[in-house]
């Protein structure tokens, strides 16, 4: 009697484990944070600008929305909480923002990890080339404005109860490059707006040339009212217009 043995191993049902990315650190899933976010600092963007044109409207109306801002949420909130808890939400808005854009960024340039010593330069709007240094200013410039008409820190008057007197005494004509840096802000802001409500009409399937003419002009004329809404308030107090 003969004896034979099988070498092979017995067959095992092999599991593959595949990791699988959360929905929301997709692709997709970031392009919605960023319109999402997109969409709620455009808000209070448009919020804040025309509570900016109340200054206006004299000392009087516009101390009077200022308070009533801090006073938002009484009795069910004390003191000005809900200012920072709005605050609050508008820096976590900032940072995913950045964040995901961040992150897409760096996954279209690995995507693309051969560089040709003959490529061609690749047109792009100048507002999607200066998104970096732009993001830069208006970071810096969310610090100052915080430290000068939030907590006063930097403004020459720093009362919480003369928010007016606050607004004429940042920009008065000896500040002068106080309104030049508000103004290259602002403007930084302006190119980030007009890139991305582009970036928005074009997502909703504005993509036909006719389309994208469209798209383009409607960001242009928002970006452009919205800058022109911030501005007119620090050079109204240079010119003397508003004192």
């Amino acid at each position: 009697m003969h004896w034979t043995t099988d070498p092979s191993p017995p067959s095992v049902d092999r599991v593959v484990v595949t990791k699988t990315r959360s929905p929301i650190r997709s692709n997709v899933g970031l392009k919605a944070v960023m319109a999402v976010t997109g969409i709620l600092l455009a808000l209070f963007l448009i919020a804040h600008m025309l509570g900016n044109l109340k200054v206006f409207t004299g000392e009087t109306s516009f101390d009077h929305y200022a308070h009533w801002l801090r006073d938002i949420g009484k009795p069910l909130l004390p003191g000005v909480w809900f200012l920072w808890i709005l605050r609050t939400g508008l820096v976590v808005a900032v940072v995913a923002h950045i964040v995901a854009a961040t992150v897409l960024a760096r996954r279209a340039r690995a995507a693309r990890p051969v560089k040709y010593a003959h490529r061609k330069k690749v047109n792009g709007s100048y507002a999607a080339r200066t998104m970096r240094w732009g993001g830069v200013i208006i970071l810096l410039f969310v610090i100052y404005h915080l430290l000068d008409l939030t907590t006063g820190t930097l403004n020459p008057v720093g009362d919480a109860s003369k928010p007016y007197g606050n607004v004429v005494a940042d920009f008065a004509p000896e500040r002068w490059y106080v309104t030049l840096f508000y103004t290259l802000a602002i403007i930084a802001v302006g190119f980030h707006l007009r890139h991305g409500a582009f970036s928005a009409f074009r997502s909703l399937g504005q993509q036909t040339p006719r389309g994208e003419r469209r798209a383009r002009n409607a960001a242009l004329v928002f970006a452009v009212l919205l800058c022109a809404g911030y501005l007119v308030v620090p050079f109204a107090v240079l010119t003397g217009l508003v004192s």
